[in-house]
């Protein structure tokens, strides 16, 4: 089949989904990667992957710029002549499932990587995300959703069948322990094996929680050192928080595993997530974890069991979380090795990859006989209408 996944930047088709487009490349598809074009895309052709570039596509919404995306986008789709068109992200998720029906590929998935509204957000913010979701929903074949919670959401306006919760996964093969990785990135980073170190990876942006996580580095930078690992976003390129001095800002590292194998202490204090990827890898490489207690951070794993979850957009309760895993290192190892457990058991992200696959091919299957099935129809009907003539 001729495969397209379309994602708002290059960035997520190389980090997000390179597992899934490598599995698409390995069962013999072409597989096209759309997105606005920037610095990985040498990684996504690399996979195997023709990359075709969306100029005017944007992170961020604006309406004339995304209506020239669109225009865009429904161009280059009736180039393309796909089989299937894998849509991701919200903006290109919304985008996408109208363009694809419009330009006539047959077969549209979705996956729901995370609502863009949270359930405490104001009314009006909850009822545009909701009803642009319930609004693209008609013109795709199939839903995917990483949590739940973002499922039973949606579930009101959800096509009976064609919709199921496929988690999330990573490369498990790549992301594992990395003793000799823990100490580069330590002696790199000028700490001592006795020292206690804490970090975060992601996007340099408020959702992602970097207000919350500064204020705990503040509070306990005499305990250990805190580190984030992550480019800066656009989006969000002048934040700026109370005691960001408090964090060393590392930049995008592409050595993740040692990185997360340095960490004593992970943390994730976002708003707002899918199924946390970081998280996720984290939890591959057997670090200890403080997560935000939302949809999307609740399914790597239980409280107390694999890791602590403490109350979103609340830097005293993050403060303590942290503090308490920073007290002791028998709760540091428990953690970590339940994590890492948990991950070998439920975050293979091939057998995602493989879900999306069954989802194209059982679509295709259903689109085919229903053609074949309306072709019949019509020669029956004018084989009758030449008897009764």
């Amino acid at each position: 089949m001729r495969l397209a996944h379309l994602t708002t930047i290059d960035m997520s088709l190389a980090l997000l989904l390179s597992t899934e487009l490598e599995v698409d490349v390995e069962e013999g598809h072409e597989v096209f990667g759309i997105s606005a074009p920037g610095p990985y895309v040498q990684r996504v052709t690399a996979l195997g992957v023709r990359h075709v570039p969306l100029p005017e596509l944007t992170r961020s919404w604006a309406p004339l710029q995304d209506a020239r995306a669109f225009v865009e986008l429904l161009r280059t789709l009736r180039t393309l002549d796909l089989d299937v068109l894998h849509t991701h992200n919200p903006k290109t998720g919304i985008m996408g499932r109208i363009a694809g029906r419009m330009a006539g590929v047959p077969v549209v998935v979705n996956t729901c990587h995370g609502l863009w509204a949270r359930p405490e957000d104001r009314w009006l913010k909850r009822a545009l995300v909701y009803g642009a979701e319930a609004f693209a929903i008609r013109f795709s074949d199939y839903e995917l959703f990483q949590n739940s919670a973002d499922r039973d959401t949606l579930r009101p306006f959800l096509k009976r069948g064609k919709h199921e919760v496929v988690g999330n996964g990573v490369d498990l093969e790549r992301f594992q322990p990395d003793p000799d990785g823990r100490a580069r990135v330590r002696a790199e980073l000028g700490i001592a094996d006795d020292e206690l170190l804490v970090g975060t990876i992601g996007r340099r942006v408020r959702e992602k929680g970097l207000a919350e996580y500064a204020q705990a580095a503040s509070a306990l930078g005499d305990r250990a050192t805190f580190i984030w690992v992550g480019p800066k976003d656009n989006t969000d390129v002048d934040t700026k928080v109370p005691h960001q001095d408090s964090v060393r800002f590392i930049g995008e590292r592409t050595d993740m595993p040692a990185i997360y194998s340095a960490l004593d202490v992970f943390v994730l204090a976002s708003y707002r997530e899918g199924f946390s990827r970081a998280s996720m890898e984290a939890a591959a490489c057997g670090a200890a974890m403080v997560l935000s207690d939302i949809r999307g951070c609740r399914e790597v794993g239980r409280h107390e069991e694999h890791l602590l979850l403490a109350a979103p957009a609340n830097a005293t309760a993050l403060t303590q979380a942290v503090l308490r895993i920073l007290d002791s290192a028998g709760l540091r190892r428990r953690l970590g090795t339940a994590a890492r457990m948990r991950a070998q058991a439920e975050f293979d992200q091939r057998k995602v990859a493989a879900r999306s696959l069954a989802v194209y091919t059982t679509e295709a299957n259903h689109l085919q006989r229903a053609r074949g099935l309306r072709r019949t129809q019509a020669s029956t009907s004018a084989a009758q209408e030449g008897e009764g003539a």
